[in-house]
């Protein structure tokens, strides 16, 4: 079963010098575009990390030092990837915990105010692991019946995450499970926002998971001595806080989100 879309989504999938989503860079990007009428547009290109690809990493994925020498730091292409998934909505496998927080952090690096507002993003994995707990490569054997060929190449990846995810709409059309409320209903439907949400793991509100929302919609810190405590009551009791995370080595995307949240309250200290 084909995508049905009211606007492009884009799949990408990333292969970087490690996991370290602060530290660590892309190698290689492959975006597949698709559009509302079902055209494809692919971009896949070799990026310059501008550091050492570690010996592991190269191990993974192949891509080695000599292979991207002569390759555009990402600072070249940003603004050219960045018009590329214009207002799209994006896609992967395990995108939301590593490849989106990733290139929001190459992106911001560059200079261009990357932003998921306005985005549904739907993590393939999620969904899988929800359903049948596999890898990309069991997934792929399990819904497509074929074997990846290049396992590791970035668009080898990503049109395989495809295939699956139009493998899954027409398993699951008709599968029920049930819901925290007790009540059944078929959370696989052909709905980019349906697959947003059955997709999640967590209510992030920065990509790495440092601010979360808690059951009330409140914004609070998610590691620490402030666990669980509302943001906006930490900045207000311990200013010092914002200054040690803005100055600290976290994700640019995490400062970004925090920010956000200071001028939100002091624009309601301003408006009472």
């Amino acid at each position: 079963m084909k995508l049905n879309l009211t606007r492009p989504i884009a799949f990408f999938d990333l292969e970087t010098t490690g996991t370290d989503v602060s530290k660590d860079r892309i190698v290689e990007i492959s975006i597949i575009k698709i559009l509302p009428n079902g055209d494809r547009d692919v971009k896949t290109r070799r990026i310059n990390p501008g550091i050492p690809i570690p010996a592991q990493a190269s191990a993974v994925h192949g891509i080695y030092d000599e292979d991207v020498k002569d390759a555009p730091l990402f600072k070249a292409v940003a603004k050219s990837m960045d018009e590329f998934i214009k207002n799209c909505d994006l896609g992967g496998f395990n995108s939301d915990k590593f490849d989106i927080p990733l290139l929001a952090e190459e992106f911001l690096r560059a200079g261009i105010d990357f932003d998921l507002e306005g985005r549904a993003t739907i993590d393939i994995q999620n969904i899988f692991h929800k359903m049948e707990q596999r890898t990309l490569s069991a997934g792929y054997k399990f819904y497509c019946g074929k074997k990846i060929e290049n396992a590791h190449s970035a668009q080898a990846d990503t049109e395989a995450t495809i295939e699956i995810m139009e493998a899954m709409l027409d398993r699951y059309k008709d599968i029920e499970i049930e819901g925290a409320d007790k009540k059944l209903y078929k959370p696989i439907t052909n709905d980019i926002k349906a697959l947003q949400t059955f997709s999640k793991r967590d209510k992030n509100v920065d990509l790495a998971g440092r601010i979360v929302f808690n059951e009330d919609g409140v914004e609070c810190f998610n590691f620490g001595k402030h666990k669980g405590v509302p943001v906006e009551l930490v900045l207000s009791k311990e200013p010092s806080y914002y200054a040690w995370m803005m100055n600290g080595d976290f994700p640019l995307y995490t400062k970004k989100a925090l920010e956000k949240i200071k001028l939100k309250l002091l624009q309601n200290k301003l408006n009472s």
